[in-house]
């Protein structure tokens, strides 16, 4: 699937094209579908800029994309907008994570929880189906530098969730420790394991070694399929990273989050999930006999308008434009570190990301709250990350280092006077 750059005139032909392949509820003759368009006293679709942004004439169209458009059967009243999200879910598979084509099912979801739990899920049930596990001997093994979502998918799915060690200064499992947890769950009976291993995590950027993990499961003689949690990472470390192995072509990798909320500038609710063709059916909801081509989401319904948000920054874009703005984030950071290394303030990141998370003893207290600096517990903290988007400009992280600056000589001046 080609990821090329649209004109406007193009963007607008294919999504109001798109528009008029969906159910025209003011205009149709459409009695039994539980849903219309938004309210027109409120989300007047008669106001000139509404009727000419793809985006919010999308919005208030209302289309509902329930279900998963890869799979066959969908519901035909909005097929058009349908169309659409599965040329989002091809350009993220096949483009960005070098899928062969049509080769992967997925849908857009409400998030990265969402697209990480609808992982754990289809694992899960395949474990239980396929090999008669039961669900204490199914477990969800992941790093401890992993999103919280995974052990809300233990709490939800009833299966232990297990938080592998890293190295505190390189964020890399620790093998010896992970080697530990692994032979005491072998103990306690647990055949199956769900893996998640990530591709820059939340408070660290770091990137975990999906080799490591295949091959501590095989010496562990479990069974075990791996997802990869790129809600952060997914638009970013595959294009500036040439030599990135995490995608498609990795034979123990089956499934992916990506979040389009994050760096891609979507609006929240564009979380991804993308798996293996073949894997869907083990979310399969035959109960909801009355949506065309049944429904193996979590979220169920949920609004086209998200999708055309992703498929518009895609077509605005295309691939080589959006490098380009991946590159100026990464030169911001690597800017950042250079400054840092000049102050000899200790910091983590993983090469190559716009994530720098620093010590939290080298930042004055009265800074974090200014600068939005967050902390990996608000409670007891020990890092704190600058995460460079678009919004961080140099010239921010200049007034930062100034203050910083200020108040570490105010620190060394009272030193020096006691």
């Amino acid at each position: 699937m080609e990821w090329k750059r649209k004109s406007e005139t193009e963007i607008k032909q294919r999504v109001f094209g798109a528009l008029k392949g969906n159910v025209n509820y003011r205009d149709g003759s459409i009695l039994g579908i539980p849903g219309t368009q938004l309210d027109s006293k409120v989300f007047s679709e008669e106001i000139s800029f509404v009727r000419e942004s793809p985006y919010l004439f999308t919005l208030v169209q209302n289309p509902n994309h329930i279900g998963c458009h890869t799979l066959g059967d969908s519901e035909s009243y909005f097929e058009g907008t349908q169309g659409l999200e599965r040329e989002v879910i091809r350009i993220c598979a096949e483009n960005i994570l070098c899928a062969a084509p049509h080769s992967v099912d997925g849908y857009i979801a409400s998030g990265g929880t969402e697209a990480n739990l609808q992982a754990i899920w289809i694992y899960r049930n395949y474990f239980m189906y396929e090999h008669g596990a039961s669900l204490s001997e199914i477990a969800i093994v992941c790093s401890e530098d992993s999103h919280y979502s995974m052990q809300k998918a233990g709490n939800m799915f009833q299966v232990r969730c297990v938080l592998l060690p890293v190295e505190e200064k390189t964020r890399k499992i620790d093998r010896l420790a992970a080697e530990e947890k692994l032979s005491m769950l072998k103990q306690a009976g647990v055949k199956c394991l769900i893996v998640v291993s990530n591709m820059m995590t939340t408070m660290f950027g770091s990137i975990d070694d999906a080799d490591l993990y295949a091959e501590l499961m095989q010496n562990h003689g479990f069974e075990f399929r791996i997802h990869i949690d790129a809600a952060y990472g997914g638009f970013y470390a595959p294009l500036i990273d040439e030599s990135n192995t995490i995608d498609f072509r990795h034979p123990n990798i089956h499934s992916f989050t990506m979040d389009a909320h994050k760096l891609l500038q979507a609006p929240y609710g564009t979380g991804i999930f993308l798996i293996r063709k073949g894997w869907m059916k083990y979310a399969q909801t035959d109960a909801a006999s009355y949506v065309a081509g049944a429904d193996c989401t979590i979220s169920g319904s949920r609004s086209g308008a998200n999708a055309i948000a992703i498929w518009l920054i895609f077509s605005a874009y295309g691939r080589h434009e959006w490098f380009e703005k991946c590159s100026t984030l990464e030169r911001r950071a690597s800017w950042l570190a250079k400054e840092l290394d000049k102050r000899k303030i200790s910091y983590y990141r993983s090469p190559l990301s716009n994530i720098i998370t620093l010590e939290a003893s080298e930042v004055p207290d009265d800074l974090v709250t200014p600068f939005g600096l967050v902390p990996d517990d608000h409670h007891r903290p020990s890092w704190l990350k600058i995460v460079v988007m678009e919004h961080v400009t140099i010239e921010k992280l200049e007034f930062f280092l100034e203050e910083l600056d200020s108040k570490r000589f105010l620190e060394v001046s009272d030193l020096q006077l006691i």
